[in-house]
C-alpha cells in the first residue's frame, strides 16, 4: 500500500492532470468516497465548487430572533417552555449522529450551507456553501471544527466554529484513497477512515489513520481487516485510547500514538449508535444488556441485564457521573457507571417515544427521542427520573431530534427546523 500523503494549513490541491480528465475523476471519487451515493445515509453525493469564504451579509433563513440575558423563569411541571428563537436548518439532519454542535456562542447544524448562528438572537453568523458533505459529522475539538473536504479531493479541512473560515487542512492521499471520514479528535490529531481505492475505483478495504494537527501530516495509518466494513462506525477517543464500534458487531481499542490494535471483541450485535465513558471503561449496549469493558485489556468489569430478553438497550450516556439509558420498552434508567447498580428508573413513559440522545444542565435531563409527534425533547428531574415536560415543535417530522447546551440555553434541531429553549 503506498504512502500517504499530506499537507499543510492553507494549501489547496489544484489537480495533477488539469483540464479534461479532473471533472471526470472526481466524480469516480466521490461515489467510492461516499459508498456509491452514501447509501448508509440515505443521500446522494453532491458536486464539487470553488472553495468559498464565508458570506459577510448572510441572508435572513427566516430566524424569529430572541433576546439576550439568561433570565428564564421555569414554567410548571407539565408545562414545557417556550421557544427562545426560532429558524431553518439547511438540509435536515440526513440520520447523522452528530448533526448538532455548539462552539463558544455559536450553533452549527450539518448541511449545506453549513451555518452558524449566534446561540442568544438566532441570527446568522457566517454561512458557507459546499463545505460540507451530506450527513458531515460536526467534529469540535480545541476551537476547531473538522471535515472531510466537500470537493472529494482526499482532504480534511478544518474550520473556525466561529467565523467559518479555514484554519487547517491535511492530503490524505486522493490518488489511493477515497473520501476520508473524520471520527474523532484529542488535543494531538484527527482519526480518519478511508477506503482504499482499486484501479476500477471500487473499494474493497480500508484504513484507519491519524492526522497531526500541529502540522497537517499523517502520524500512523493501519489497514483494518479485509472485509470490514466503512460504514456504521462510532469512535471517541479517551486518554490514549481511540475507541470504536462497527456494524460487523466488533468493538475496538487502539493506541492513539501508534495505531496497534490493544484488543477488539466481538458482541452480540451491530452497535453504530453511541458507546458511553466512564473512567478506565467503555460502556456499549449489547442487546438486552449493558456491558462495560475495561478500556485497557478488554476484561468484562460488568454487564446489567434488562427485565426481559427482548428488551433491548438504546444509546447511553455518562453526565456528571451517572449513566442514562433508554430501553425497548420505554424505560428511562439511571445506573452508577463504575458497578453497573441500578439508581433509579422511569417506568412510566407508556406512550412516549424515549430518548436516544441525553444532555443535562443543573439537576435537569433532557432528552432528544427519535419518533413524532409523541417526543421531542423530554426534561426530567435527573435526582429521581420524574419526567417535567415535553417539548414538540409540531411540526410531525419523522426526523430524529438533537439537543446540545449552551450555558443556559438549549440547541434543539428537528428535521429543518432549529430551536433555541431555556434550560430550566
Amino acid at each position: 500500500m503506498g504512502t500517504l500523503g499530506a499537507r499543510t494549513a492553507g494549501a489547496r490541491d489544484t489537480g495533477a492532470g488539469g483540464g479534461g480528465s479532473e471533472p471526470s475523476r472526481r466524480r469516480l471519487l466521490r461515489l467510492a468516497g461516499t459508498g456509491l451515493g452514501l447509501t448508509a445515509l440515505g443521500a446522494g453525493a453532491w458536486g464539487c465548487g470553488p472553495v468559498e469564504e464565508p458570506s459577510a451579509t448572510a441572508p435572513d433563513t427566516g430566524a424569529t430572533p430572541g433576546k439576550g440575558g439568561d433570565a428564564f423563569t421555569a414554567p410548571p411541571d407539565g408545562t414545557a417552555p417556550r421557544p427562545l428563537w426560532q429558524g431553518e436548518a439547511a438540509g435536515g439532519s440526513l440520520g447523522a449522529l452528530d448533526a448538532l454542535a455548539v462552539a463558544g456562542d455559536v450553533v452549527l447544524v450539518s448541511g449545506d450551507p453549513l451555518v452558524g448562528r449566534d446561540i442568544v438572537t438566532g441570527k446568522e453568523v457566517w454561512s458557507r456553501k459546499e463545505v460540507a458533505v451530506p450527513g458531515a459529522k460536526l467534529l469540535v475539538s480545541g476551537g476547531t471544527l473538522y471535515l472531510a473536504s466537500a470537493r472529494y479531493d482526499g482532504d480534511v479541512v478544518g474550520l473556525d466554529p466561529t467565523t467559518g473560515k479555514e484554519t487547517w487542512r491535511s492530503r490524505l492521499g486522493g490518488e489511493r484513497y477515497a473520501q476520508p471520514r473524520t471520527l474523532a479528535a484529542d488535543d494531538r490529531h484527527v482519526y480518519v477512515l478511508a477506503g482504499v481505492l482499486e484501479k476500477d475505483f471500487s473499494v474493497k478495504n480500508n484504513v484507519i489513520a491519524a492526522l497531526d494537527i500541529a502540522s497537517g501530516k499523517v502520524v500512523w495509518q493501519e489497514r483494518r481487516d479485509a472485509g470490514t466494513e466503512e460504514y456504521g462506525i462510532v469512535a471517541a477517543v479517551v486518554g490514549r485510547h481511540l475507541v470504536y464500534t462497527d456494524l460487523r458487531e466488533n468493538v475496538t481499542v487502539r493506541d492513539t500514538a501508534t495505531g496497534r490494535q490493544v484488543w477488539t471483541k466481538k458482541i452480540g450485535t451491530s452497535n453504530h449508535r453511541r458507546l458511553a465513558f466512564h473512567e478506565d471503561l467503555v460502556i456499549v449496549p449489547d442487546t438486552h444488556r449493558l456491558r462495560a469493558f475495561a478500556l485497557g485489556d478488554g476484561r468484562e468489569r460488568w454487564s446489567l441485564a434488562a427485565d426481559e430478553t427482548y428488551v433491548w438497550f438504546r444509546d447511553p450516556a455518562v453526565l456528571d457521573g451517572v449513566l442514562y439509558v433508554a430501553d425497548s420498552s420505554r424505560s428511562l434508567w439511571a445506573v452508577n457507571p463504575a458497578t453497573g447498580k441500578e439508581i433509579w428508573r422511569n417506568d412510566d413513559l407508556a406512550g412516549l417515544s424515549t430518548p436516544w440522545q441525553y444532555t443535562k444542565v443543573g439537576d435537569t435531563l433532557y432528552g432528544a427521542t427519535e419518533l413524532d409527534p409523541k417526543g421531542g425533547v423530554h426534561a426530567f428531574d435527573a435526582r429521581d427520573g420524574r419526567l417535567r415536560w415535553t417539548y414538540n415543535d409540531g411540526t410531525k417530522s419523522s426526523e430524529k431530534w438533537y439537543v446540545v447546551p449552551s450555558g443556559k440555553r438549549l440547541a434543539a434541531l428537528h428535521g429543518k427546523r432549529l430551536t433555541a429553549l431555556p434550560a430550566v
